[in-house]
């Protein structure tokens, strides 16, 4: 977590940044007026920019975009279902495999939806017990999804793992349960294929429009059965193989591999796997959903694959949440919202003296990058949203506008981009996380706890104790009466009985 130190800009730098914002009212696509902010942030039509071009010389010192935090939007969970696997197996997740904006996108946000596609912005932040320092979170949403709109069909290839380590109870079981239940919750209209892989990779399922042949896709399901070695790669390719040939037009095409990710034959390395299907993937916007099992479980090797894949990855422990995965999620958000999309955040030098994003290592994007339309960003689907926070030092006696957020996106369909923004000033900060909004206590809490897992070195303002911290999200669970704060509350609890990694104070 690298912390970024914001030197004061000189005024005729703020002068630029002045021309900066007039460029952008006029040159800006789509909408970037700004979006309501809860609980008192401002609006971003008077927001201290994105700059449109990079940092130039100004009286011998570098203008740097040191105030600049820009990254490709995740909409990940798997590092956070396997961390309370490893936990409820008794052990501390290895922190290599704890990726903090996965633990924060776990839950449900407070965040007001947009009308139609794209993103609303939300700012908002709270003060800490840290002098100067607050946490501020940055919220995405996309509009909610309708269970009885009419959304466009589904052309799904399943690529499921059945090498010998996919037999151990939790893995093959779990994978056929969750298929056969989904095939009975899409629609007619919608089409499964079905690839497994072991030494190699076979189509045992050609695309199947479902009508009247659910019977042959539970067929095809129960013949599953654990094999030998596991040639990922092989999977992956003869599964966009498959996807390409059934590819349906007016259809959201997508690849699901479902594995443990142990690859040990062929090609093990992402870049690897993804060049042999590169044309596949971009001429035809074929997707990449990731879906995880196993207590041993390749969590950097899918993870890479569905960042590069244009998709996302999703970690399964048992049979509630397979039917989530594959019952609720999967089917209700076939349809994608934006491609490409990327955050920037914009700290105001003259309030601003320190700042750090938690987490989204692996997602970085250049700043100049940003409206770079060409470099992958994230596919986000209806019903999501996105969660950044970070710790921000203010300077002494800061007032007026913090930071700014802006999000840009691609029209699945049109390839349009489109912006949006949302701020947040000094007076806007909650006194203390205590006084904050629930959910966000929930996403600080979260947070912190991801943070003490993977034991940076370089802490987060004002860190609890894991049992000050279990406390907290137990009473956050009560408050809310959400399930999905109450595991993490038990999460947090078997970390300090372990006896964890603890910073606190």
């Amino acid at each position: 977590m690298t912390t970024h130190r914001i030197p004061h800009r000189i005024p005729a730098l703020l002068a630029g940044a002045a021309v900066t914002a007039l460029l952008l009212t006029g040159c800006a696509a789509g909408d970037s007026s700004g979006s309501k902010a809860s609980d008192g942030a401002a609006r971003g039509s008077e927001a201290f920019p994105a700059p449109d071009a990079p940092a130039t010389e100004v009286d011998g010192d570098k203008a740097a975009a040191d105030h600049l935090s820009t990254f490709a939007l995740d909409v990940d969970t798997a590092s956070y279902g396997y961390a309370r696997r490893t936990l409820a197996d008794g052990a501390l997740p290895d922190p290599s495999t704890v990726r903090p904006e996965e633990f924060v996108n776990s839950f449900r946000q407070d965040y007001e939806r947009p009308d139609g596609n794209g993103f609303s912005v939300t700012v908002d932040g709270a003060r800490t017990g840290d002098d100067d320092w607050s946490l501020v979170r940055v919220g995405l949403a996309t509009r909610a999804e309708d269970e009885e709109s009419e959304r466009p069909p589904a052309a799904l290839t399943f690529v499921v793992d059945v090498s010998g380590s996919m037999g151990e109870p939790g893995r093959l079981d779990l994978a056929r349960h969750s298929l056969d239940t989904m095939t009975d919750r899409l629609r007619e209209d919608d089409s499964v294929a079905i690839v497994t892989f072991s030494a190699d990779a076979e189509t045992v399922l050609p695309m199947t429009r479902l009508g009247d042949h659910r019977a042959r896709v539970h067929d095809a399901i129960d013949r599953l059965r654990p094999d030998d070695s596991t040639n990922l790669g092989a999977g992956v390719e003869t599964g966009y193989d498959t996807a390409v040939k059934g590819l349906r037009k007016g259809a959201t095409n997508r690849v699901v591999l479902v594995s443990d990710a142990l690859a040990n034959t062929g090609d093990t390395d992402a870049d690897a796997i993804l060049e042999r299907i590169d044309t596949d993937r971009r001429e035809h916007g074929i997707t990449l959903f990731g879906v995880g099992v196993g207590s041993d479980y390749g969590d950097a090797l899918m993870e890479q694959l569905a960042d590069k894949g244009d998709g996302h990855t999703v970690y399964v422990s048992d049979e509630d949440e397979a039917r989530e995965v594959f019952c609720d999620d999967l089917p209700q958000n076939i349809e994608l919202t934006a491609r490409d999309a990327k955050a920037q955040v914009a700290f105001d030098p003259e309030t601003v003296a320190d700042f750090r994003l938690v987490g989204y290592e692996d997602r970085a994007v250049a700043d100049d990058d940003f409206r770079d339309d060409r470099v992958d960003g994230g596919e986000v689907g209806p019903g999501h949203t996105v969660t950044a926070l970070y710790a921000v030092r203010t300077r002494p006696g800061a007032q007026g506008r913090l930071a700014t957020a802006t999000v840009r996106w691609l029209d699945p369909d049109t390839r349009t981009p489109h912006e949006n923004s949302g701020s947040l000033t000094a007076d806007a900060l909650h006194e203390s996380l205590s006084t904050a909004p629930a959910r966000f206590q929930v996403t600080a809490t979260a947070a912190y706890f991801a943070d003490v897992l993977r034991h940076t070195g370089h802490p987060l303002p004002d860190t609890p104790s894991l049992a000050e911290l279990a406390d907290r999200a137990h009473d956050l669970a009560d408050r809310t009466e959400d399930q999905d704060v109450r595991r993490l509350a038990e999460a947090i609890d078997e970390a300090d009985r372990i006896g964890g990694p603890d910073r606190g104070r």
